[in-house]
């Protein structure tokens, strides 16, 4: 007897096709827990059965070969019109399965009991049953085995189904943010060519090294399993590329950035300080085409607590103070600014062996612990 159609059927393929778990290869998860149940109550035979509407798909099975049965060979089919485990001890005596194939025919089954798999809108996808070859009875603990196996067995497809959804939804914010940071980016490229006013212009200058930070700190955060905390070393490793390449082949750049993870806030301010400091470097302190270094190091204080970020450059330092204007100060300003949303202890001073920039900043306890583990 093959069953009625269930009275959501549209709704309820809607919902096992929206799983993707239909045709997918085997899965060690699924295989366990037919394997735990087929032990636990001694059947020769366990399946996670999917009811399509045309076929019962087995995503994981014991003691079967085929993949997929017909659905008038399908006792499942039967059993999601159902809400709760089905058992019938003798499928030779129950109507719908007296005359079943698999039961009058070469399969032999003579006992059958499935638990419906059941979403969170009440919408039964297939089931996971047990079967055996002679009429039997479950006993209790056999049925509240098989009951919490069922839903352990769903929330699992549910949430893979949710682990997917949240992953499609964060790459189109991914491709947003990017689209939308390129779209500024080039407005404020578009108006640096076209202003002659030397502080505009590093104004400007300004800001799009603070937009390229921000793309390189949003692509460090799409690639961390940790919502709010940033590498710092790898995300420093992406602003000193954009850095070197804006660099005159006489100035190098020289960077030590410890391996440690910092919240989102601390690292863009970081990142905005070292960039500030080395832009000013190339641009001030090595004239003429003299040649030099900028040396950048960030490193945790032994107890963990903070961090200490040191900039210098063996540029000509305080040797022409006459040099100091309005576009200097520009960059200074800015680091001051950084530094102090961050609650840094900032210091920065020209020397006469090149700028020298200190700053201490401390970390979060839960932060620090963090880093101590690892």
């Amino acid at each position: 007897m093959r069953a009625k159609l269930h009275p959501r059927q549209n709704e309820r393929l809607a919902h096992l096709r929206k799983l993707g778990i239909l045709n997918t290869d085997a899965e060690t998860q699924f295989d366990e827990i037919v394997d735990l149940a087929s032990k636990i109550c001694d059947m020769p035979v366990a399946m996670i059965s999917l009811v399509d509407d045309d076929r019962q798909w087995l995503k994981a099975r014991v003691g079967v070969e085929a993949c997929e049965i017909d659905l008038d060979r399908s006792i499942c089919s039967h059993v999601i019109l159902q809400g709760d485990l089905v058992e019938i001890p003798d499928t030779t005596l129950d109507v719908r399965t007296a005359d079943n194939p698999v039961v009058v025919g070469d399969d032999h089954i003579r006992f059958y009991a499935g638990m419906p798999l059941i979403s969170d809108d009440g919408l039964p996808i297939g089931t996971l049953c047990v079967l055996d070859r002679k009429p039997r009875v479950l006993t209790d603990l056999q049925r509240t085995t098989l009951r919490v196996l069922a839903g352990q067995l769903m929330r699992q497809v549910e949430l893979g189904l949710a682990l997917h959804q949240a992953d499609v939804l964060r790459g189109e914010i991914d491709h947003r943010v990017k689209n939308s940071l390129q779209t500024v980016l080039s407005v404020v490229r578009m108006y640096k060519s076209r202003v002659h006013n030397d502080v505009a212009i590093e104004a400007l200058a300004a800001v799009e090294r603070r937009i390229d930070a921000v793309a390189m700190l949003h692509q460090e955060l799409y690639q961390t399993s940790q919502s709010n905390l940033v590498a710092l070393a790898p995300y420093m490793v992406r602003v000193a590329s954009l850095l070197e390449a804006s660099a005159p082949s006489h100035v190098r750049l020289n960077m030590d950035v410890s391996q440690v993870q910092v919240v989102s806030s601390m690292a863009a301010n970081i990142g905005m300080i070292i960039s500030e400091f080395t832009a000013n470097a190339i641009k001030h302190a090595f004239p003429g085409g003299r040649r030099g270094t900028v040396f950048i190091s960030v490193e945790e204080t032994e107890d963990l607590a903070a961090l200490l970020v040191h900039c210098r450059d063996d540029g000509i330092g305080n040797a022409n103070p006459a040099e100091e204007n309005e576009v200097t100060q520009l960059g200074q300003r800015l680091m001051q600014a950084a530094a102090l949303q961050i609650g840094a202890d900032f210091a920065l001073e020209a020397k006469p062996d090149g700028y020298h920039l200190n700053m201490r900043v401390a970390l979060t306890d839960d932060l620090s612990a963090g880093v101590a583990a690892e």
